[in-house]
């Protein structure tokens, strides 16, 4: 693959472009987009027209961009996500039904939790993960859970890494928490990333007892009922965990131990 004069292959330009779209932004002006790539704007100019020709981008009035819905079709066709949310959806909706509150559903992805799925409802508190979107692990009670069911040189290996510019929590504070969620099978967080709710997550085992993703709840803390929630969620993890031995989507998915 050719590459530019700064030495980055077409390939890592592409990938350029079409990560430079914020989360909650469907719309660049070219030279914002050029920018937000790190390319000159005849660069942008030029990969734009050619990804837009295969429906990856489309070019509206004015020059402005858009991802196209041809990597919308190409990436939910093909998502390594998909069977995983298939088989956990009728138990997220049946969690949901009762609690009226969000229902996630992630998957670990180095040190971030990335959330592939939520169901919320009007009236349910606020809750930050978003569909596509990753929250660091010590923020999320499905991040923790997904950590503290990993192998120890994983585990070992971010703790050694930890950094928490806002404050949020301390090493020392975060070897807790791994340890009671290993310890106690879930994990949960109060007040963390809004100070009025209250995240409980559990983990999916597949039929090789890895650990391929986390289900959980985000509740008020005024509602907070561990010993009603915590037993629910589990039943829904072993019901997804069936489910995918009956897809055989394991296969896609795994724990890092695997790496």
């Amino acid at each position: 693959m050719a590459n530019s004069g700064s030495g980055d292959s077409v390939v890592d330009r592409v990938v350029r472009v079409i990560a430079a779209f914020p989360e909650g932004v469907t719309t660049l002006p070219l030279s914002e987009l050029a920018g937000r790539a790190g390319l000159p704007l005849t660069t942008a100019h030029r990969l734009v027209r050619q990804l837009a020709g295969h429906g990856l981008l489309e070019v509206g009035a004015g020059g402005s961009v858009r991802l196209g819905l041809r990597l919308w079709e190409l990436v939910n066709r093909n998502s390594p996500t998909l069977e995983l949310r298939q088989a956990a959806m009728p138990f997220m909706e049946d969690i949901q039904q009762v609690l009226n509150q969000n229902v996630n559903l992630a998957v670990l992805d180095g040190w971030e939790a990335l959330f592939i799925e939520r169901l919320s409802r009007r009236g349910s508190v606020a809750n930050r993960a978003q569909v596509a979107g990753r929250m660091p692990v010590h923020v999320s009670s499905a991040g923790l859970v997904l950590m503290a069911n990993q192998p120890r040189h994983v585990q070992a290996e971010y703790l050694e890494g930890f950094t928490d510019s806002s404050g949020t929590l301390t090493l020392e504070e975060l070897r807790v928490l791994l340890s009671e969620a290993a310890h106690q099978g879930y994990a949960q967080l109060a007040g963390v990333v809004d100070p009025d709710t209250w995240g409980i997550a559990v983990t999916v085992m597949d039929a090789r007892n890895r650990t391929v993703a986390a289900i959980g709840v985000v509740v008020p803390l005024r509602e907070m009922r561990l010993q009603a929630l915590v037993p629910a969620l589990q039943t829904a993890a072993r019901g997804i965990g069936r489910r995918l031995g009956e897809t055989q989507a394991t296969a896609t998915f795994h724990s890092t131990e695997l790496l």
